[in-house]
């Protein structure tokens, strides 16, 4: 079969996406990866053919005018699963208010969503893979008649969110019912042609990376996916091949926050200090620009820019992080407990359920004291509970199957979800255009 897989232009994203494509390649389908042009040396490096659509979205640039800086520090941007408050009307409607206009449509703007339209016309996939917010691609394979599915990077937050958003919003008096996703997501699918289903947000079913026990709680067909880490083009340092001569832990607060979120939420220097007189060797992935006049840090540290994390983390002990979906995973599989400064999108839920299955803990960056990080670290060093947790949820992870076991499944389902025959083209009004032309229905 045909499978066409896409994602926005953010490489972190479609790094979930390359180990199912390969699989899907090796069981001798045809694969080709969608994206704008600023992922396709990514996507090329990855080894799989790409398909340039569009133009290069503007997230960055549209969070910076508006706020200064290009950090996603909306408060409203608070998934239920990490709020200590009951989720209401109100705040269910600012998450699709905030998200709608400000993410979801930039990330898939009309130049991508039309030519992405377009190659699925001419190429006909039987199925379309797409990352959890990239709906082009559901927009694609529901008008072209192509079967399709969600591929998660971590837990199913929006899908979980969308759930309660519906269910709160039939409980609304019928001129009160306002969906903005649903809204932009219709214009999209007239201008093409076809008309909206709920499936176009979250998928005719879901592929979840996450290991079961902290799966969210959707409704939706879900498979479980085992997961599999790709941390992009690597050379492994000679320095890994020498075990560890004290407890090894790693640092690292992402690539993103440096290069497309303009810094960290958090303060290096005070971590540095705080694990100074701790025996330990310290693999700190920093680069110049975050050591800024760091000077006091353990006796045994190694600073570097980069270094994969699948290769990593076998050999260390416990791991300080930000909460991004390939760490936070590849932390999971290799059983290392975690101290997760966890700040952004749906990081704080992770984090919320890593504590709550003792397997690390959850520091707030809000909250955050340097004493606060050194006892942490001392725990999941100390306490054998927490490695003896962090080893049952890697063992839980085993359960699911590879991406390479979920090929027959996915031809299964493929099978009974496509659609045969492309269904018309038809042309109407762009997103801009009815946005210009019908501004009082823009979610404020």
């Amino acid at each position: 079969m045909r499978v066409l897989l896409t994602s926005f232009a953010h490489h972190t994203h479609y790094y979930g996406l390359v180990p199912l494509a390969w699989a899907l390649r090796t069981a001798g389908h045809e694969v080709r990866v969608a994206s704008q042009p600023a992922l396709i040396d990514t996507i090329t490096a990855s080894g799989l053919p790409a398909v340039a659509t569009g133009t290069d979205h503007l997230i960055h640039e549209y969070r910076e005018r508006m706020a200064g800086e290009p950090r996603p520090n909306h408060p409203a941007i608070a998934f239920d699963e990490a709020r200590a408050e009951p989720l209401d009307w109100d705040h269910a409607l600012g998450i699709e208010a905030i998200l709608t206009p400000y993410f979801y449509l930039l990330a898939n703007n009309d130049p991508m969503v039309d030519d992405l339209v377009a190659f699925a016309r001419s190429w006909q996939p039987d199925l379309v893979l797409w990352e959890p917010t990239t709906y082009a691609g559901a927009i694609a394979a529901r008008v072209t008649g192509a079967a399709h599915a969600r591929v998660l990077w971590g837990p199913d937050v929006t899908g979980s969110a969308r759930r309660k958003f519906v269910a709160l919003r039939d409980q609304q008096p019928p001129e009160h019912r306002e969906d903005p996703t649903r809204e932009w997501l219709t214009w999209c699918l007239d201008r093409h042609g076809a008309t909206f289903g709920e499936e176009v947000v979250t998928g005719q079913w879901t592929i979840d990376p996450t290991p079961p026990s902290l799966r969210l709680d959707t409704g939706l067909h879900t498979l479980g996916m085992r997961y599999v880490p790709y941390n992009g083009t690597s050379v492994i340092p000679d320095w890994l091949r020498e075990p560890p001569e004290r407890p090894r832990v790693c640092l690292t607060l992402g690539v993103s926050a440096r290069e497309v979120l303009g810094g960290d939420g958090v303060s290096q220097g005070d971590i540095l200090e705080a694990l100074a007189d701790l025996d330990i060797e310290l693999i700190a992935t920093l680069d110049s620009s975050q050591l800024g006049d760091v000077r006091t840090y353990p006796a045994h540290t190694r600073f570097t820019d980069f270094v994969p994390m699948h290769a990593l983390l076998p050999s260390c002990s416990a791991i300080i992080h930000h909460g991004g979906a390939g760490t936070y995973a590849t932390a999971v599989v290799n059983a290392v407990p975690q101290v997760m400064l966890a700040e952004l999108w749906d990081a704080p839920v992770k984090a919320k359920a890593v504590e709550d299955q003792g397997v690390g803990f959850f520091l707030p960056p809000a909250e955050l004291t340097p004493q606060a990080v050194r006892d942490a670290v001392v725990r999941v060093l100390e306490d054998p509970s927490i490695p003896a947790a962090a080893e049952r949820l890697r063992q839980e992870t085993c359960t699911d199957p590879t991406p390479a076991g979920l090929v027959p499944e996915l031809e299964r389902l493929t099978e009974r979800h496509r659609v045969r025959g492309p269904l018309p083209a038809a042309s109407s009004l762009s997103t801009s255009d009815r946005l210009r032309r019908d501004t009082s229905r823009v979610p404020k």
